[in-house]
């Protein structure tokens, strides 16, 4: 049996508010698995934006009013509602018509903010890439050209996710103890902003969905193996439903608001996650996934080299982001911005521009918040830098309710 807390009326009211939210944007509630009268009610009552935004305000007074806990977990906890509710607070003045700098929506929304990168930085990138991929033709189309040598063909796509997503769960349960019964579906949908997607249903089970818009290069199957499934995003949800929601009757958590500072540790972990298990990606690609897709194995050390060069563009999506949601550029100048920084074909630079044009600054949550959650693991893993170390560091941070401010000593 749980203790009551002074926080647990805030938390409650949380969750109503984040549900009330979702009634004017269709994305903002992720996952939900509480009380289905909460959710009926909000569905029910439909509050104005003014008056969730009163009631935000409220909140946020009361739980500043609430002493805090002089326990480590509880203490997390306080700040927790705290940074959910101020980013609930964010989220309703953008819905009520508040316009935003980049950097002051993923600071209000996420709790962190990319520091920028300039084109110099790109073009060395660029420089190295171009070497690497000698020939005729822009370097965009080289690279395009070499990738295409590594496409899954489509009847090998549904063997090859289930594939890399079940040795990805083997070893992840290697190191992480999940409830008996967590398990997910795997659907292949179309007309998505997103390549990949995890729907949160409770219970520890999941959704993974792949949208096959799209050709998949063979290293998109270990990426969303990891990302969306094992220790990514399933994982993640499922670990804080087992010790928080259930093990400690802490709703706040059964909520999952999308523009809030919880994505950035989602989105962080979920990508440090797929080197976490998959150290080895180039042998297991040679070995394993390869020949299962009909590839040559022996052109797998340059195909990982190539994408670990072209990994190194990833912020490219962030800066071209500001510029064109701070107007510097048109949306067709981005557009081809990604295509010259990002190395992507038109498609699939249109493809980002309507991530983008749906989760604006969200980006900042894949890069920044690898290298946050990445930086944060090894400086608590300490002169012990073994596997098994990573992996209980790792573990400890998908069970908590960490936020960015925990991960980066210079944000407290």
């Amino acid at each position: 049996m749980t203790t009551p807390s002074p926080l647990d009326a805030p938390a409650e009211q949380y969750v109503k508010l984040a549900l009330a939210v979702g009634q004017h944007d269709g994305n903002y509630v992720d996952a939900y698995y509480g009380p289905e009268a909460w959710a009926k009610e909000a569905e029910a009552t439909k509050l104005p934006l003014p008056e969730i935004a009163a009631r935000a305000a409220a909140m946020v007074a009361a739980v500043e009013a609430t002493p805090v806990p002089a326990d480590e977990l509880l203490a997390m906890r306080h700040r927790f509602l705290l940074t959910q509710l101020r980013s609930l607070e964010a989220r309703v003045r953008m819905l009520s018509g508040e316009k935003l700098k980049f950097d002051e929506e993923s600071q209000a929304l996420y709790g962190a903010k990319d520091p920028g990168h300039t084109d110099a930085e790109f073009e060395a990138v660029l420089a190295e890439l171009d070497k690497r991929l000698p020939g005729q033709g822009p370097l965009v189309d080289r690279l395009d050209r070499f990738r295409n040598d590594f496409v899954i063909p489509k009847d090998k796509l549904d063997e090859v996710f289930r594939v890399a997503i079940q040795e990805a769960r083997r070893r992840t349960l290697q190191h992480v103890e999940l409830p008996a019964n967590e398990h997910f579906t795997l659907e292949y949908v179309t007309n998505k902003p997103w390549s990949g997607y995890n729907w949160y249903k409770g219970n520890s089970t999941s959704v993974i969905q792949i949208n096959t818009d799209l050709p998949f290069y063979i290293l998109r199957a270990i990426d969303l193996a990891a990302h969306e499934g094992y220790p990514g995003h399933h994982v993640y949800n499922a670990l804080l439903e087992q010790h928080l929601v259930r093990g400690r009757g802490w709703v706040e958590l059964t909520v999952y608001p999308l523009y809030s500072p919880m994505s950035l540790i989602a989105e962080g972990s979920a990508n440090y996650g797929i080197d976490v298990a998959f150290p080895d990606a180039e042998a297991y690609l040679r070995d394993v996934l390869f020949p299962l897709a009909g590839l040559d194995p022996k052109r797998a050390a340059n195909y990982v080299a190539v994408e670990a060069l072209a990994a190194k563009l990833s912020y490219a999506s962030n800066e071209g982001a500001r510029r064109y949601l701070d107007g510097q550029l048109s949306r067709e100048a981005t557009r081809d911005w990604f295509v010259r920084y990002g190395l992507v074909s038109v498609e699939r630079a249109t493809q980002k521009m309507a991530f983008i044009d749906s989760y604006r600054a969200y980006v900042i949550n894949y890069n920044l918040g690898q290298d946050l959650v990445k930086q944060y693991v090894e400086r608590h893993m300490g002169a012990d830098t073994s596997p098994e170390r990573r992996w209980q560091v790792f573990r400890e941070l998908l069970s908590s309710m960490r936020l960015p401010a925990d991960l980066d000593p210079a944000a407290k």
